[in-house]
């Protein structure tokens, strides 16, 4: 965690120098530039019961980074790792708190702690302050609410304190946001990091990268031929106007018009009144994400309110009929809230269009793997351990010198952005926005998800649908019926396509491949 160590390291300094300066005098700074920076113990807990508004400019001039003005102090006192290393005398009371168990990982301890029900947690927070720390995990409570609860929650400023007031509210006073403990002298590099990717602004090197090829006004033909044959991704501007969803779509008219529809809220459904509710306080690491693909079938409306651009108006899925894969969603997040490193279900390309906000794309080519990501070997899985902040802290400064740089931008309001097939992309919304977002098979990409749908492994790879097994054969069908000869068509092409390129050219022909001389045949 060395973006969490380093930050926070000169951060307490400087805040410790500020409040020890009249009674020491001698605070001096050690901190040294690189990964391996810490503190010098001077950074001392503090000591107030409540958390302390950062001013939007508590930053590092050489690190450039900056805690949101909204953010308050770590809820449990927890400090980086890297704090206690030039720290004399001071023990971690996380190790003496945990007894026999200090041995395990953070990791393993919040995964042990997991499996516990709300009333043990409670009992064990009781036996030292280490448990009570490890106890009060974040996570550890969303997942009780989201388990237990399910959608009909109402966000309580913590999922502590939702948790407790929804199921014991006699005891709501006790469970409010902010009135937990502050324990002296502990240090984790993992409980602290989720606070700290929560609480950072995107630092400006991570935004002003701009190089995607951005186009206004373009031809369905020059589309094909400069971006959807070869494969390259292009940011379309002006293809949204006209979109009621433009000027209608906001929080109260959204609210009004879908009453009670549940929507896809991560792994429960939610009505959009509660979701904004928790969307509006929400400061974690990983936000939930409203990402729904029945929105147009729960409330029909929003589906007449938006239209498909018309570079994506061919979608050879739709000779499926309702046996489609889900192909279409409606996206609404907090600024913070995304998508990791992934690549679009069953091989199609997709486009994406902001219809509120702005988010940040980064994507790389289908034969460049993301650093920190790592596909299983049939590409059945994607592990990516850490979160998307944590990723730019301590990935993104990588990728400046890689010969096969990503693409990236900032898709805003009224743009759309077009994602080929095979692309690994992640996004981040910079503030709360909403999206639709749509997958696709043309005849540029029909081949490549008929291959897809076909491999061997079809029933753990393809997605959006029941019928995973049978998915092939049945679009295959649907295509035969609905565009006879399209399917042969498009194989030859790709044969004489690859035979092209196979074809010697006039001087490999005439040159000796073993002496590098010419050779004549008369």
């Amino acid at each position: 965690m060395l973006g969490c160590r380093t930050l926070l390291a000169k951060n307490s300094l400087k805040r410790k120098r500020k409040r020890k300066k009249d009674i020491t005098g001698n605070c001096k700074k050690k901190a040294k530039k690189g990964k391996d920076s810490v503190s010098n113990g001077c950074s001392e807990l503090e000591e107030s019961s409540g958390g302390r508004p950062e001013e939007e400019g508590d930053s590092d001039p050489e690190l450039g980074f900056s805690l949101k003005s909204t953010a308050l102090s770590q809820s449990h006192g927890v400090q980086p790792l890297g704090n206690l290393y030039l720290s004399p005398g001071v023990v971690n009371s996380r190790s003496t708190g945990l007894g026999n168990l200090q041995t395990l990982t953070d990791e393993l301890v919040l995964e042990i702690l997991g499996h516990l029900t709300d009333s043990h947690l409670g009992v064990l927070s009781a036996v030292s302050k280490s448990f009570y720390v490890f106890c009060s995990h974040e996570p550890l409570w969303r997942n009780l609410v989201l388990e237990s609860i399910g959608g009909g929650f109402l966000y309580n400023g913590s999922w502590k304190s939702t948790y407790v007031s929804t199921k014991y509210p006699a005891f709501v006073a006790a469970s409010a946001p902010g009135s937990g403990l502050r324990v002296r002298d502990f240090f984790s590099d993992y409980l602290f990091q989720s606070w700290l990717c929560a609480n950072l602004v995107m630092k400006p090197d991570w935004l002003e990268r701009d190089n995607i090829v951005r186009k206004m006004g373009i031809s369905v033909e020059e589309f094909i031929n400069s971006f959807e044959e070869p494969n390259k991704p292009v940011l379309l501007e002006g293809c949204m106007d006209g979109w009621p969803a433009l000027e209608k779509w906001s929080k109260e008219y959204l609210i009004d018009l879908c009453g009670d529809a549940q929507f896809a809220v991560g792994p429960v459904e939610m009505r959009l009144k509660d979701y904004f509710w928790y969307s509006d306080q929400a400061k974690e690491e990983r936000p939930l994400y409203l990402f729904d693909p029945k929105f147009a079938e729960k409330v029909p409306v929003l589906g007449l309110e938006y239209e498909v651009p018309v570079y994506f108006r061919e979608d050879l899925f739709g000779a499926l009929g309702n046996e489609r894969p889900d192909y279409r969603w409606i996206i609404m997040g907090p600024g913070g809230s995304g998508s990791s490193f992934h690549i679009d279900p069953n091989s199609t390309s997709a486009w994406n269009a902001v219809i509120k906000g702005s988010k940040k794309w980064i994507l790389f080519p289908p034969d460049v793997i993301p650093p920190g990501v790592h596909p299983s070997p049939d590409g059945a899985e994607v592990a990516c351990p850490i979160s998307i902040m944590e990723w730019f802290m301590n990935f993104y400064d990588a990728t400046k010198s890689w010969k096969k740089r990503p693409i990236e931008c900032i898709c805003k309001t009224g743009e759309v952005i077009f994602v080929p097939n095979g692309w690994w992309h992640l996004v981040i919304n910079l503030e709360e926005s909403i999206a639709i977002t749509q997958n696709y098979v043309s005849r540029r990409n029909l081949l490549n998800v008929l291959d897809f749908l076909k491999k061997p492994n079809a029933s753990t790879l393809v997605s959006g649908t029941r019928d995973r097994v049978n998915l092939h054969d049945k679009f295959r069908i649907a295509i035969e019926a609905s565009f006879p000869g399209t399917i042969s068509q498009l194989t030859r092409k790709a044969m004489e396509k690859e035979a092209l390129k196979k074809k010697p050219s006039f001087w490999d022909s005439v040159t000796d491949s073993k002496s590098g001389a010419f050779k004549f045949s008369f």
